[in-house]
């Protein structure tokens, strides 16, 4: 029987907007956390340093920009992305965005393509505006297929569409979960979130935590009963 280490799948968010902060937080989950993601707050701030101080420190990062433009423009900087030697990077679920960023990913495997179906903070009001006649689950499944058709490595989705999507595309995607709110912590803007143990068992592979372990007391204890979660959840989903 193969095993899942949930240190592995846990992707911590640095949402916070200087270096100084970041280090501090990258300082504090050293000792447990393996997994970083930057945002579009935190790099827009700092830059590729920030990149490189978390990889100094010895974590992989996800850098999470959700490319969405012109198809040479997403080309052109998902190669700079790759030079960064970071391990995964988020576009918008488009086709042709999809399919530019895998161009300028070029021969660099390493560089895991990450294709955002529909934002957690969305809801059915939000899509109908957009001009979709879907509900949500239906646009995520339709742009899982695309990403699985383009070749990308997964897809990110709330904790309520990862059943769906296997049903759709079986095992052939990644499915990353942002939005996630362990019992007892507030939702804050997210329109659609689960637990570490739900959005596992419906078959997500990796879940993102932000403001959970940010703003705890102790953000390294935090984490620490996060994984320790999230590896009960996949070991009763492998079993």
């Amino acid at each position: 029987m193969s095993t899942i280490n949930a240190h592995d799948r846990l992707m911590v968010a640095l949402d916070v907007p200087d270096l100084g902060g970041a280090e501090m937080l990258l300082d504090q989950l050293q000792d447990s956390v393996r997994v970083v993601k930057i945002g579009l707050e935190l790099f827009t701030g700092v830059g590729p340093a920030i990149v490189r101080l978390a990889q100094d420190r010895g974590y992989r990062v996800f850098l999470d920009l959700k490319f969405f433009d012109i198809g040479e423009t997403v080309k052109r900087a998902t190669a700079l992305v790759a030079d960064l030697g970071v391990q995964f990077l988020t576009v918008h679920a488009h086709r042709k965005t999809m399919q530019a960023a895998m161009a300028g990913r070029g021969e660099t495997p390493e560089l895991k393509i990450l294709a955002v179906t529909v934002l957690t903070n969305f809801d059915i009001e939000d899509v109908q505006e957009s001009g979709s006649p879907w509900t949500i689950s239906e646009l995520v499944v339709a742009r899982a297929k695309a990403a699985a058709e383009v070749g990308c490595y997964g897809v990110v989705a709330s904790g309520q569409e990862p059943k769906a999507i296997r049903q759709a595309v079986g095992e052939s995607l990644a499915i990353v979960t942002p939005g996630v709110r362990p019992v007892g912590t507030a939702t804050h803007d997210q329109a659609r979130v689960t637990t570490p143990s739900q959005a596992i068992e419906q078959g997500a592979n990796y879940l993102v935590v932000g403001r959970p372990i940010r703003d705890a007391a102790d953000p390294q204890l935090a984490a620490r009963e996060i994984i320790s979660e999230m590896q009960a959840a996949f070991n009763r989903r492998i079993s």
